[in-house]
């Protein structure tokens, strides 16, 4: 490569060009199903995040309901236990002090039950959340499933032609120097339409149509050196004469037959 022309430059350039521009359209007709797929895949991921963390958050509110149980059974053993307590006191003021622990602990298994009523609340919706996520991946996965078929036909439908575009590119890729190379790669990806080698079309350059001097065109077709249009950085390889030539025959004008 390091002997190559700039003409041989620009030939690989174009051959590069021309295999990008094919597999551009070959992509083309598959649209946005592949889009389509990856947000579907995506959002799948995220209900089965959501159904994770609903799932952790009822194994933890039935934890919770277990150990408000249990604080409630220790709860009654102590009431029981305060109770056979009061028939051996030896003054008003322990019988005083053991009912209040009576009262407490009382008191306690009402804000115990309270919490089970609100977490076995809190479980039904949290089951509920859960049904609806798992409807939404059921329907989700069904509508892959389906865009994945689609998909694939396309894809077995061009697999061959891309496969041999792929390589057709890979042959001219190896005759590009690396550094010309990585601006045309920079070009493709800043391009809307993916053109980084155009030719140069009644005047202008193809792509972007911008009006080129005759000057330029005339060092485009000499190929001694890369012409780089100005406004859109384009690799200007080549100039089609044909058009060139009808714009500058002269327009034909009809004349009036005498009456």
């Amino acid at each position: 490569m390091e002997n190559q022309t700039i003409a041989q430059k620009i030939e690989a350039l174009v051959k590069l060009q021309s295999v990008d521009t094919k597999l551009d359209q070959l992509r083309k007709l598959r649209g946005d199903l592949p889009d389509e797929v990856q947000d579907l895949e995506d959002e799948i991921i995220g209900y089965k995040t959501r159904l994770e963390r609903f799932n952790s958050e009822l194994l933890d509110l039935n934890n919770n309901i277990k150990e408000n149980k249990e604080g409630i059974k220790n709860s009654e053993k102590l009431i029981t236990k305060y109770n056979d307590q009061q028939t051996n006191v030896r003054n008003n003021r322990e019988y005083d002090a053991l009912t209040k622990e009576v009262e407490l602990q009382g008191l306690e298994i009402q804000i115990l039950e309270k919490k089970i009523r609100e977490a076995v609340g809190q479980i039904e919706l949290k089951k509920e959340e859960i049904s609806g996520t798992e409807e939404l991946i059921s329907e989700r996965s069904q509508d892959l499933e389906a865009k994945k078929k689609e998909l694939d036909e396309l894809l077995n439908e061009s697999k061959d032609d891309e496969e041999k575009l792929l390589k057709d590119r890979e042959k001219a890729v190896k005759k590009i120097e690396e550094k010309l190379y990585k601006y045309y790669e920079k070009l493709r990806n800043n391009l809307s339409n993916g053109l980084a080698v155009v030719t140069v079309k009644r005047g202008a350059a193809e792509g972007c149509n911008i009006v080129i001097p005759p000057q330029k065109i005339a060092e485009i077709r000499a190929k001694k050196k890369l012409v780089i249009d100005e406004h859109s950085g384009r690799i200007l390889a080549d100039v089609d004469m044909e058009s060139m030539e009808e714009e500058k025959k002269p327009k034909r004008t009809v004349r009036k037959k005498k009456s």
